[in-house]
């Protein structure tokens, strides 16, 4: 019983750093966007 309890700690540790990486790459990819279309609106 106890090995199962660490496992499930263990899976929701991971899955919560994940959660954590991926919300992070979607915010730098849309400020990258951002930045690109500013730079496209300033060259017009």
């Amino acid at each position: 019983m106890m090995r199962l309890i660490v496992l499930f700690m263990i899976a929701g540790t991971a899955l919560l750093a994940g959660c954590n990486t991926i919300a992070g790459a979607g915010e730098d990819v849309s400020k990258g966007g951002q930045a690109i279309h500013n730079t496209a609106e300033d060259a017009k």
